[in-house]
């Protein structure tokens, strides 16, 4: 997995407005200079906010391409819920899961 170049054009995604732009048109082509695996391109080009949230993308990150894709705050907070359920616990990160999504977390 390549955290660091899916995280670096997320970024780039929330803060650059021609690759905003591009993206918006040709999306493929936006993630093109980026060394992503498959799995990450597919989250990226389909907007899977849990599979991203699971391949270990920083919440503060992840938040804004959200909103940048149309996802409101409480659907954003489902997709990465869906995500854990869907692929698993977080993979990288510093949302790395200790536990199995089907174990209860003491709080």
């Amino acid at each position: 997995m390549s955290l660091y170049q899916l995280s670096k054009l997320l970024y780039h995604l929330n803060r650059d407005d021609s690759l905003k732009a591009r993206f918006k048109v040709d999306r493929a082509g936006a993630l093109e200079g980026y060394d992503l695996t498959a799995e990450e391109r597919s989250a990226v080009l389909d907007s899977d906010i849990g599979l991203l949230y699971v391949l270990g993308i920083n919440g503060q990150i992840l938040m804004h391409f959200a909103a940048f894709c149309g996802v409101e705050w409480s659907d954003y907070l489902q997709r990465m819920r869906d995500g854990v359920k869907r692929h698993g616990p977080v993979r990288a990160g510093i949302y790395a899961m200790t536990t199995s999504p089907d174990e209860k977390v003491v709080e």
